[in-house]
């Protein structure tokens, strides 16, 4: 470590510790690896959702997945109760990443990379590769989506099952599940993992998988960093498209919107007809790789409208329908292809069009290149970013919504205390089949065959987020109330009880599995799940 450009020894910088660190750390090898200054301190201290400033000790840049393993050692081993919380790109929204008091470790350093916008960095893949016969990419925790399917691109393969933002890290979204809309064919991004290496809470460096320390595998896929931190994952791969038709399907009809949402995920994707085809039993359809929705209500102003996608037209029609009906609903769907169907494309769109109930003359269609359709987030970040509207607060609200009780939810929350309130900001809303999340994993969802995922996706004023942290929680009271039995995803819980809740019947075998793992509670306490060991 240096300081003013000279090295400092470990026994002449004890006096620099902040008196939080206890001597077991910072007498270790390992602390040449700390850092206390302001500036690294202060970027971890906050994260993408701006709604907390958690200030830790220290921020840790390992090496090496070794570098984990004995921060974690020394830890467990220490009289002081050292907490300890892996911080990827600082995507979380309600502090989640951070540990107040404690050590952050900074994980983009294991592929030599500080944390910032250094994804272009020669040594960005460092700790990528794709396997012989294409089966699988080996990819780093600390490795970003984007430098994931750069790398895997190179031999024409691509992860099957992704997220809508590609500037996340891999251990941050298998912590949580890794959706997109892609999910309903492939399930969320945990299903589509083969084999991890995990740090547990008690310093140890396990591989795991469905075969090989199964319960730990299972524990840490949606486990919110609770169980261990991943560093390494087998992710499957899968030939990647060139193209994508990317179509936009605008709605006046809630019921309509959703029942054709739920129809195109009932399409296994081999041109049969699956088990949920409803009525449409004497067709074959191509279906899309790709769902997703969204809710516009009708205050939003047009210029929300503008994109590449739409013409100053089109998005004047669009808004007009909107104020004319108070909200309207957008489904979007995607069907990619390669130059061999190129021919049929449009022929495979047109038909599985025929049976929609969209709005007679509010189809619009467009031609990326799939790189393009997954990395589109990107381009309105680097809008927002220029605009100075991107680093603001962002309280979100996700939910998953059991298909029964969907339209009871528009009419209360989507035209109800949204419509209200004046809300703007993105609001996704799309379906996803129960059969493809594996049950033992951590992450939970409702009982029910198809349900929905919600995203109040709202950025606000550093004087205004509480009015819509009030509102997400007026959204809460309604569900309670009414009986809509929601689960959040990447959820913001008050306290244990509500934990409990949350979990539901897998309470006890996460309870059972912190024990195992990590006993003394150590692993992200920004979630605040468990504020004292369990041993």
């Amino acid at each position: 470590m240096f300081l003013v450009g000279i090295p400092i020894s470990i026994v002449g910088l004890q006096g620099l510790w902040p008196c939080g660190l206890p001597h077991e750390l910072t007498s270790h090898d390992i602390a040449t690896r700390i850092r206390v200054d302001p500036k690294t301190i202060a970027a971890a201290s906050t994260d993408f959702g701006r709604l907390t400033n958690e200030v830790p000790a220290a921020v840790f840049c390992p090496s090496s997945d070794r570098d984990i393993a004995e921060l974690l050692q020394v830890a467990y081993e220490s009289t002081q109760r050292i907490t300890v919380a892996p911080r990827g790109h600082g995507h979380s929204v309600w502090g989640q990443a951070s540990a107040a008091g404690g050590v952050v470790i900074d994980m983009r350093c294991l592929g030599g990379n500080a944390t910032g916008d250094e994804e272009h960095s020669p040594l960005a893949a460092a700790r990528i590769s794709v396997s012989e016969g294409g089966a699988y990419v080996d990819a780093g925790g600390e490795q970003l989506w984007v430098e994931v399917l750069r790398e895997t691109l190179r031999f024409g393969l691509a992860p099957r099952s992704w997220t809508d933002y590609l500037y996340l890290t891999v251990g941050g979204t298998l912590s949580n599940a890794g959706l997109s809309g892609q999910a309903f064919r492939h399930g969320p991004q945990i299903s589509n993992v083969y084999e991890l290496d995990v740090v547990t809470g008690q310093g140890e460096l396990m591989t795991c998988s469905r075969d090989r320390n199964p319960d730990l595998f299972y524990a840490v896929l949606g486990g919110l960093g609770q169980f261990g931190i991943i560093t390494r994952a087998s992710i499957a791969l899968e030939p990647a498209p060139e193209r994508v038709r990317w179509v936009r399907l605008i709605y006046t009809d809630f019921a309509a919107f959703t029942e054709d949402q739920e129809f195109l995920i009932s399409l296994d994707g081999r041109g049969a007809p699956g088990k949920k085809i409803m009525k449409r039993e004497d067709k074959k359809y191509k279906g899309f790789d790709y769902v997703e929705g969204s809710v516009t209500l009708g205050h939003t102003p047009v210029s929300n409208w503008r994109s590449s996608f739409f013409s100053e037209d089109d998005s004047r029609r669009i808004a007009s329908l909107a104020a004319q009906h108070g909200a309207i609903y957008c489904l979007e769907g995607s069907m990619y292809y390669g130059s061999s169907s190129a021919p049929t494309i449009e022929q495979d769109v047109e038909r599985l069009l025929e049976d929609l109930s969209f709005v007679p003359g509010f189809v619009f269609t467009n031609d990326v290149n799939y790189v393009g359709f997954l990395n589109r987030v990107r381009k309105g970040e680097l809008q927002l970013r220029s605009n100075g509207l991107w680093d603001v607060p962002h309280p979100w609200l996700n939910l998953f919504v059991p298909k029964t009780r969907i339209l009871d939810f528009n009419v209360g929350v989507f035209r109800g205390i949204l419509m209200r309130n004046h809300s703007v900001g993105p609001i996704l809303v799309y379906p996803l089949n129960r059969n493809k999340w594996d049950e033992r994993m951590s992450s939970v969802v409702p009982d029910e065959e198809v349900f929905f995922t919600v995203g109040l996706l709202r950025s606000s004023t550093p004087e205004d987020w509480r009015q819509l942290e009030t509102q997400n929680e007026e959204i809460l009271r309604f569900c309670e109330t009414e009986g809509i039995e929601v689960k959040q995803y990447l959820p913001h819980q008050k306290g244990r009880a509500d934990w409990v809740k949350h979990f539901g019947r897998k309470w006890g075998a996460f309870l059972e599995r912190k024990k195992n793992y990590d006993p003394k509670a150590i692993l992200s306490p920004g979630q605040g799940i468990f504020d004292s060991p369990v041993a």
